[in-house]
């Protein structure tokens, strides 16, 4: 799978393994990151194959086996949070086992600790993964619009840089699958929450107009509202989704899981951590 990067991004071009999950690189010493399809587990549709949120209807054991999976493939434990389109950041500071107690009401996390996952799922939405160039500390977010019109990435920026004690500057950032912008159509309501509806913003761009039966609506872009948010905070190095339909969630049925396409649908994780010490 392709993409297009600015050309300060330091983050390549992701790698695949057989079940198309994606690996992508980041230049800061000691970190990983990955991010899984709808292959490498064990689940019957309309879940099938590794649906990785337990809660939404698929058979629970199986979806524990699946974090099991992901685990054992990743050779560290991972932390998730419970998402609701906020821009709350949770800064995970010890790992009590996958599943262990409550969630943190969240739609980022970062750590600055070794040998644990931070994790955020999407089936639709955009996946950020950033890490410090220095490799002291890692964040994911989860980007919705809701999520980015309310501020996830600049929130996510100011809470990264503050634990690597870094500037945005010093960031790299990776934007992975999500629905694509000829099939997320949204309604005014989405453009006003962007600000969109005053002339000569950057941010109109990120919006095309399409008739429907309904009346006038739009396409939005989410990658590109999120490189305008993280550029905006002065984050140059931004590699990975650029809009194209190999990106798009929604288009890939056989490979990404997309809540628009089918409502009853599992999820897929994007996750960065620090190597442990060797």
């Amino acid at each position: 799978m392709g993409c297009q990067t600015d050309s300060t991004t330091t983050a390549t071009l992701p790698e695949q393994d057989a079940f198309g999950w994606l690996w992508p690189r980041f230049a800061a010493p000691g970190v990983r990151a990955v991010m899984t399809s709808r292959d490498g587990g064990l689940g019957q549709a309309p879940f099938d194959r590794l649906n990785l949120r337990p809660g939404i209807g698929d058979d629970e054991e199986v979806v524990r086996q699946n974090r099991q999976r992901l685990h054992a493939r990743l050779g560290v434990p991972s932390v998730r949070v419970d998402q609701v389109h906020g821009a709350a950041v949770h800064r995970v500071t010890a790992v009590d086992g996958d599943g262990a107690g409550a969630l943190a009401v969240a739609d980022a996390s970062l750590t600055a600790l070794a040998g644990v996952a931070v994790e955020i799922q999407v089936a639709d939405c955009l996946p950020v993964l950033l890490a410090d160039r220095h490799g002291r500390a890692v964040a994911a977010a989860h980007a919705g619009w809701r999520g980015l019109a309310g501020g996830v990435l600049e929130a996510s920026v100011a809470a990264l840089c503050d634990a690597a004690g870094c500037t945005p500057a010093d960031l790299e950032v990776w934007l992975g699958p999500c629905i694509g912008p000829r099939r997320f159509e949204v309604g005014d309501d989405v453009l006003q929450a962007f600000g969109a509806d005053r002339a000569g913003q950057p941010v109109a761009q990120a919006f095309q107009p399409v008739q429907t039966p309904a009346g006038p609506r739009w396409l939005a872009d989410l990658p590109a509202l999120a490189r305008l948010r993280l550029g905006a905070v002065g984050v140059g190095a931004i590699g990975g989704n650029d809009g194209g339909d190999a990106w798009c969630t929604f288009t890939q049925a056989t490979r990404w899981f997309s809540y628009r396409r089918e409502p009853r649908t599992g999820r897929m994780a994007a996750l960065i951590w620090r190597e442990p010490a060797a």
